[in-house]
């Protein structure tokens, strides 16, 4: 095992830890596994990419790793309290439903790849978890902890969109092409 692959599968060790911290009310820890498990998936992707290590098995891994944590956070601050449940659920429903377009996609023989605007959406994502985290400690902070999380919805709602066009573009090419080809053989 490569070491990009085994950043990656202590970010997967790290969500369990990462859900008891918040339920036992321990935000601060909570907070500090949560950084540290984003920093891997940081590092994990540059080591792959900088030492030539990039696997079949990391590339599986990782977007999992990424939605296990992400959706282990908003499900345990529904969980306590923290979160409305309605916010959980179209952003952790987001993440699976383009993540079953893109295998999809892939089983249809192409790529939708991430763009900026998803890349944009994981970092108000880290930002709005983190500071949700931190307003459990300081409720001064609950405002902002919103404000971010709405902003999480929306970038949420909008990558999805950019990310089914893509795909309903790249489908609707692909049936042209074969009615083309269809009609050429006629």
């Amino acid at each position: 095992m490569n070491l990009p692959n085994a950043l990656t599968l202590i970010r997967i060790f790290f969500v369990p830890l990462l859900v008891a911290a918040l339920v036992q009310k321990d935000e601060y820890v909570a907070l500090g596994i949560f950084l540290v498990a984003g920093a891997t998936d940081l590092l994990d992707g540059y080591l792959a990419r900088r030492l030539g290590q990039v696997t079949t098995v990391g590339t599986l891994l990782d977007p999992i790793a990424d939605k296990l944590l992400v959706s282990a956070a908003l499900i345990s601050l529904v969980q306590v309290q923290a979160l409305p449940g309605w916010i959980a659920i179209l952003v952790i429903g987001r993440e699976f439903a383009v993540s079953g377009l893109r295998s999809i996609a892939s089983a249809e023989g192409y790529v939708i790849k991430a763009n900026d605007l998803g890349k944009l959406k994981l970092v108000t994502q880290v930002l709005a978890i983190s500071v949700m985290m931190i307003s459990l400690r300081r409720p001064e902070w609950r405002t902002a902890a919103m404000g971010f999380m709405w902003a999480v919805v929306f970038f949420s709602i909008l990558s999805a969109i950019v990310y089914f066009r893509k795909f309903w573009s790249e489908v609707d090419e692909r049936v042209k092409k074969r009615k083309w080809a269809a009609a050429t053989r006629a």
